[in-house]
């Protein structure tokens, strides 16, 4: 059985679909069951239960260390045999991303095998322009020229289903990224292309105002460490665990994104 937590959300239900389609017994964690589509293979339940592996992701936010090292208390009294860990790119390089280095650490001594996963921004970022793009108007862009790997979120999941279920990935940390620098622009480019429409982008200067207050000051960092071209990372990790290049932002646009 294989327990997934964050199992409502863009990761975690992605992960619950691969893992079901593999053939596994999966049992999903959260807070509200009634979220949670019921089907074949599935138990959802509130509290951590025994598993021969668990897939850590925690809710965004300061709170990540002290939810990491709980759930890994937890999962190790409640008989967890291996842990997956969804961390963030640059951890805990250039003093970005803080929240999820105690996890990291923790994971790394807790005498279980574990595996980490750094993904890259996720191309389902781009959801939150629907408003902008239906009402006609430019979409903010705080990274200026930054380039960015885009990822797949998909791929994610599916990197994440393979360390949870095959050998090989003990004592691993994989930094997921698409296959290519994207930029707001150039993303923008490529949505517009994808859905038959125009869409244009507008300089933004990055500032506390544009987060939700109890993730601004991180938000903040990493906007301005893309703007100075500091996260344009292309890596092989997803290719050497799937054995396939990562998919494109542009092939996620045509399958996932919806304007109406």
């Amino acid at each position: 059985m294989i327990l997934v937590t964050g199992a409502t959300g863009t990761i975690g239900s992605a992960l619950v679909g691969e893992l079901l389609a593999r053939g596994e017994e999966v049992t999903a964690l959260t807070r509200d069951p009634a979220k949670i589509e019921p089907r074949p293979g599935l138990t959802v339940t509130t509290e951590i239960r025994k598993a021969r592996a668990a897939f850590l992701l925690a809710p965004a936010g300061p709170a990540i260390p002290g939810i990491d090292r709980a759930f890994l208390r937890q999962a190790i009294e409640a008989g967890v045999e291996r842990v997956v860990k969804l961390s963030a790119i640059a951890t805990p390089d250039a003093g970005l991303n803080t929240w999820h280095a105690p996890g990291e650490e923790a994971i790394r001594d807790s005498g279980r095998p574990w595996t980490i996963l750094r993904p890259t921004t996720f191309a389902s970022n781009t959801l939150a322009w629907r408003d902008d793009i239906r009402a006609g108007r430019p979409i903010p862009n705080i990274s200026g020229a930054g380039r960015q790997g885009v990822v797949d979120p998909r791929d994610v999941a599916a990197v994440a289903a393979e360390a949870l279920t095959t050998a090989g990935h003990d004592g691993q940390v994989y930094t997921l990224t698409g296959p290519e620098l994207l930029g707001v622009p150039e993303q923008a480019a490529q949505l517009a292309e994808v859905l038959g429409t125009t869409i244009t982008t507008v300089d933004v200067p990055p500032a506390r105002e544009h987060f939700p207050p109890e993730i601004a000051d991180m938000a903040l960092a990493g906007a301005l460490l893309v703007r100075a071209g500091g996260n344009a990372i292309v890596t092989a990790d997803v290719e050497k665990v799937l054995g396939r290049r990562p998919g494109s932002y542009r092939a996620w646009a045509a399958d996932c994104f919806r304007a109406g």
